[in-house]
């Protein structure tokens, strides 16, 4: 067998999603093919704080595993190697505090996978780092990352494009501090009650509430200004739950549909993540035409953003008149083999490890088509 392929899996981050983060690298560590890849752990705490880990020979069984308490920590061990690309000197020579890690053979991190949910990780920063260090990684790149993580940016993309949505107001938390009347207002003409209030750069549902009066609306905007700058508004829509995987590059394609049916008024962080009692239905029961439509839409809304690697397209089906409208794109989503973009990638015929194979062949194909661009005058 050749030589294996080394991996390194950025986990945990400066996030709301952080513990989502975690519970996706140990699904993630646990599926690698061990003979095929070397795995490199990389742990970033909830306080931005990189500590790296030894080179797997073994999956972790736990999650308390992961966060590499014992590891050497800061900035030393973990951004060495990007520090010696991003300068051509060692950190040594640089006269900073980051200083080079001891590694098992020196051997560089050949892709970088990047699991981190949310701010400091799904929004851009993560992946302008890597690509400023030159090394190849999985996913999405600055600009869809930040399109993807952003709700207002990605909705104005989004109606650029042609694609039906539900009617939205947002606003900052300087505008909301200095006339929250005049937006309470523009809700309640725009959008009506219910309405959804949500932090526009997060996932998993965090900081989301339903409001149902404007007691309720400005108890929710407050929330969701714990977790970000930017408040999103929606319209209430009543529909079903409909979600695409989107896998590739410029190329891309997408599987066959899911359903969530939630447990509660909507798919909240509890109905996610901690009742199970929300059911995952694969395929969603839809009729063909509607199936073809959603699934065109998806690599639409994936190429619209410039998306590259994975991505799930959620969508709601309106109950009054079939009429399907986009919600968002989420450019790295959740990743355990029990995921809704996993599993609707095997109803369509592709398991959990060959998917990861792939994403790893895609991280590589698109960073050789990215060093066919030439930088400077062509002098």
């Amino acid at each position: 067998m050749g030589e294996k392929i080394r991996i390194g899996l950025i986990y945990g981050g400066k996030s709301g999603e952080h513990e989502v983060s975690l519970s996706t690298a140990l699904a993630v560590m646990g599926a690698f093919d061990y003979d095929k890849y070397e795995i490199k752990p990389f742990y970033i705490t909830k306080q931005g704080q990189w500590r790296a880990g030894q080179v797997l020979l073994a999956p972790p069984r736990q999650v308390q595993e992961l966060r590499l308490e014992d590891a050497q920590a800061a900035h030393d061990s973990a951004l060495a190697p990007v520090f010696e690309r991003l300068t051509g000197i060692t950190p040594a020579e640089g006269g900073t505090d980051v200083t080079a890690a001891a590694s098992e053979d020196d051997k560089p991190i050949e892709v970088m996978f990047p699991l981190l949910h949310g701010t400091y990780g799904e929004d851009g920063t993560v992946q302008g780092l890597l690509e400023m260090a030159g090394i190849p990684y999985v996913g999405a790149g600055v600009l869809a990352s930040a399109v993807g993580m952003d709700k207002v940016i990605m909705k104005k993309v989004f109606a650029q494009e042609g694609l039906p949505q539900c009617v939205f107001r947002y606003f900052n938390r300087t505008q909301w501090e200095k006339d929250h009347t005049f937006f309470v207002m523009e809700a309640e003409v725009a959008l009506g009650y219910p309405c959804f209030v949500k932090p526009a750069n997060l996932g998993s549902s965090v900081g989301i509430s339903k409001a149902r009066n404007r007691e309720e609306l400005i108890q929710a905007v407050e929330l969701a200004f714990r977790y970000d700058r930017k408040v999103i508004v929606e319209e209430f829509v009543d529909a079903r739950e409909i979600e695409v995987s989107v896998l590739g590059n410029d190329e891309p394609k997408a599987s066959l549909p899911g359903e969530i049916i939630t447990s509660g008024d909507f798919y909240d962080y509890n109905a996610k993540y901690t009742d199970g009692k929300s059911v995952m239905q694969i395929p969603a029961d839809l009729p063909a035409e509607t199936a073809a439509a959603v699934r065109e839409m998806a690599v639409r809304a994936f190429l619209a953003i410039d998306g590259a690697g994975l991505s799930r397209v959620d969508f709601f089906l309106r109950r009054e008149d079939g009429r399907l409208l986009i919600n968002e794109v989420n450019t790295m989503p959740g990743f355990t083999p029990y995921s809704m973009y996993p599993l609707m990638w095997k109803e369509s015929g592709m398991p959990y490890r060959k998917l990861l194979d792939n994403l790893i062949e895609l991280s590589l194909a698109r960073h050789a088509e990215k060093q066919r661009i030439e930088y400077g005058s062509g002098t």
